[in-house]
């Protein structure tokens, strides 16, 4: 079975890759959309999108002449449940 866990955690490990995932939770933006908020080029914004592409999190499109990038969250999905087995090490301690 192939790891699908290990290329979306990697794509998570940044925090510019998550902060273009948290963009797109709205709506699908044209990569100029998408790096309004970046002090970076097109060109590495189109490498983290890459990035999250290969690790299904993004899909692209075209919208007449726009290419547009959407949140696929399946991979977000599979992510939760793996680390549900680990939700009983997170609740709350029982008062004593």
């Amino acid at each position: 079975m192939p790891d699908e866990l290990t290329p979306v955690l990697q794509a998570l490990a940044d925090p510019t890759r998550r902060a273009i995932l948290e963009r797109l939770r709205e709506c699908d933006l044209t990569v100029g959309e998408i790096a309004e908020p970046f002090a970076m080029t097109f060109q590495a914004v189109s490498r983290h999108l890459g990035v999250l592409q290969r690790a299904g999190l993004v899909v692209r499109g075209r919208e007449a002449q726009w290419r547009t990038a959407g949140l696929d969250p399946r991979p977000l999905r599979r992510v939760a449940e793996w680390t549900a087995q680990f939700d009983r090490f997170l609740a709350p301690a029982p008062d004593r």
